[in-house]
């Protein structure tokens, strides 16, 4: 087991997607309340490595979205 906890002193809760704060499926959503940063740096890390990574990016996205829900 995993001894990280949040700054209040509770551990982190698991991942989820973020429906409210979603713009396809809320795995960036889901990805930037989890790691607590702003979810438009991890919709444009995943559109970067989308064009950049020849598409691995997109395969990456519909994993976490299948594995996530």
């Amino acid at each position: 087991m995993s001894n990280i906890q949040n700054s209040n002193g509770n551990r982190p809760a698991g991942f989820r997607l973020d429906k409210g704060n979603a713009k396809i499926a809320g795995v960036c959503g889901g990805l930037a309340n989890y790691f607590n940063v702003d979810p438009l740096i991890v919709r444009i890390v995943f559109a970067i490595g989308a064009v950049a990574g020849v598409g691995s990016f997109i395969l990456i996205y519909l994993l976490i979205w299948l594995l996530a829900n």
